[in-house]
């Protein structure tokens, strides 16, 4: 993404999120205005419905002491409790329906002190009949549910012979259109009456048994809940105290009735929004076009320096020469960033140049030790980093890695100055203890050089010359690819170099003879691609080319390490040679 683009971005992303902020709180606080007036009408809708029920139970309660000293109704209820027979129940229940008659009452009902019902007569479509006991038990207090019906019920207890032993009750029908607001009747958490705001919701595919699940989750139940049934919001706050498992509760949709409101606050939103992100997008462009103008054509000027392969140096003297012609107040960063980054570049050239001559004496000094303990190796390393080149070449490799492999065949038997002289320089045949101290100088070598941090590519070279392409090499018994490429070709032009010089107890093979062997431990110690590049080149030719004197050798090696690019090499075949 341009650097405009991002920075474009970046400025309207502030305002956008500004934007979504205030639209979230104006919502936010539409919904907590609609829930607390939706709290208010049911709190005032509580009350008036308790106002209700107080004169309505002060009308029942004188009633019921009327009912309760009727003489006749007192014997029948006495002889009903000494015989319970149907004669008796019928004699009570024609009592009652003649006073629900008289008083237009709904409901009537006789129990023992048990609370077991004896006889009821209830008043359906206009006619008052008795009630089948055996089916259903009506309540003596509280709420009753019958066919649909609700019926409110308050009881008197009826004295006889002095003592207490029967209880009176009466009901009248549970006014629903009294209730203003949308209210359901619970009865032992299940829904068995409510007004018409239930119905209206079951056609909404809100079922009863959802919103019953939901009100049972509620934390207690004379406290306001909130709830969620299938992602629609509902309040519930109660209307009644619970009595004998009955209780009702208001049931109000916060999303139903905040709906409208956010209709229309989104369409005031839409508009404020677009007329907002016109503004925000107009003032971010100008914003946007103002930061990056001056740093584009900086970065211009430095990619115009990078494809020339030299640090950009800009001309302070000049600034309108190299497009950067600023020269306001409004681009003093600008210009002090150009300063600023020519004194880093020249610092960084600077300590190019020493690194690459501290970098060129540690290896002289390494490559004149190693002379200096075994005089008959003098040249080996110099030798294998001419074969290893030529192979590389061969192969078509790279110029990084190729630098690579000059460096590190220079370096590769660096770790022999940590092995000893009686050992090093030993002619005869090297015992098992001594066989594995002198294969310990990769491994010393790697640790000699990891502290330099200019040969950290040429690490794996020095460390892993002696892996062979079967894992039967040292130190890691690294097989195949494990061993980076640049590693298995010095280890070719290593062997070959061994093989074909002369040393204190030995004549050096010829040419043939060492290809000969080669062709036994292709595959095993040789990699057979390597190999099959070796085998292409002029290795008689290039033998008889290296005479250089050491000052010359030395110079080539400043050359090699100020070309080379200070990376990681990774370690799998880079190719395979045709």
């Amino acid at each position: 993404m341009r650097l405009h683009t991002r920075t474009f971005l970046w400025s309207l992303l502030p305002y956008g999120v500004l934007l979504a902020g205030s639209f979230w709180a104006v919502q936010a606080l539409v919904l907590s205005a609609v829930q607390n007036q939706l709290r208010l009408t049911v709190k005032e809708a509580e009350a008036s419905i308790r106002s209700t029920r107080s004169t309505s139970e002060q009308g029942e309660d004188r009633v019921l002491r009327t009912v309760a000293k009727n003489p006749a109704l007192k014997d029948g209820i006495q002889q009903l409790e000494a015989a319970r027979n149907p004669d008796a129940r019928r004699a009570v229940e024609n009592q009652l329906s003649e006073i629900c008659e008289d008083l237009d009452l709904d409901l009537m009902l006789v129990s023992d002190t048990d609370g077991i019902a004896l006889a009821a007569v209830l008043r359906e479509s206009g006619e008052v009949h008795a009630l089948d006991l055996s089916k259903v038990q009506p309540a003596r207090q509280g709420y009753f549910s019958y066919e649909n019906n609700i019926y409110q019920v308050a009881s008197m207890p009826i004295n006889l012979s002095g003592e207490n032993q029967a209880a009176l009750s009466l009901g009248e029908r549970f006014d629903w259109p009294g209730i203003p607001v949308a209210a359901v009747l619970l009865h032992n958490g299940r829904i068995v009456g409510s007004n018409a705001i239930l119905r209206i919701y079951e056609a909404l595919g809100t079922r009863s048994e959802d919103i019953e699940s939901g009100l049972r989750n509620c934390p207690e139940a004379t406290t306001e809940c909130d709830m969620h049934v299938h992602e629609e919001a509902y309040m519930s706050l109660p209307i009644s105290e619970p009595r004998d498992g009955y209780q009702l509760r208001s049931l109000q949709s916060v999303d139903a009735v905040a709906r409208p409101i956010q209709s229309s606050l989104r369409g005031v939103f839409l508009i404020a929004g677009l007329g907002a992100l016109a503004g925000a997008v107009l003032i971010s462009f100008v914003t946007s076009r103002s930061i990056v103008k001056p740093i584009t054509s900086l970065i211009t000027h430095l990619r115009q320096s990078a494809n020339t392969g030299e640090l950009a140096e800009f001309d302070m003297a000049v600034p309108r020469a190299t497009g950067l012609g600023y020269n306001g107040e409004g681009t003093r960063e600008i210009r002090e960033l150009m300063q600023n980054f020519n004194g880093a570049s020249a610092a960084i050239r600077e300590a190019q140049v020493r690194l690459q001559r501290g970098t060129v004496e540690v290896i002289e000094s390494l490559t004149s030790a190693l002379d200096a303990r075994d005089p008959y190796t003098a040249g080996h390393s110099r030798r294998v980093s001419e074969y290893a080149c030529a192979i590389g070449r061969t192969m078509g490799l790279g110029r990084d890695q190729l630098n690579e492999i000059r460096i590190g065949a220079l370096l590769h038997d660096v770790g022999k100055i940590g092995i000893r002289d009686d050992v090093l320089l030993k002619e005869g045949k090297l015992t098992p203890e001594e066989t594995q101290l002198i294969q310990q100088h990769p491994s010393i070598g790697r640790r000699i050089l990891e502290g330099v941090k200019g040969l950290q590519p040429y690490l794996s070279v020095v460390e892993l010359h002696h892996e062979n392409w079967d894992g039967s090499g040292y130190p890691h018994g690294l097989r195949g690819d494990e061993t980076p490429i640049t590693a298995r070709i010095v280890k070719i032009a290593d062997t070959y170099d061994a093989m074909t010089s002369d040393r204190p107890y030995r004549q050096g093979m010829s040419h043939e003879k060492a290809l000969s062997v080669f062709e036994q431990i292709s595959g095993s110690q040789l990699d057979p691609y390597v190999l099959e590049a070796f085998r292409r080149l002029q290795v008689i030719e290039l033998k008889a080319s290296i005479s250089e004197t050491k000052s010359v050798s030395l110079r080539r090696l400043s050359e090699a390490v100020g070309s080379a690019r200070l990376t990681s090499i990774p370690h799998e075949r880079e190719g395979t040679p045709s």
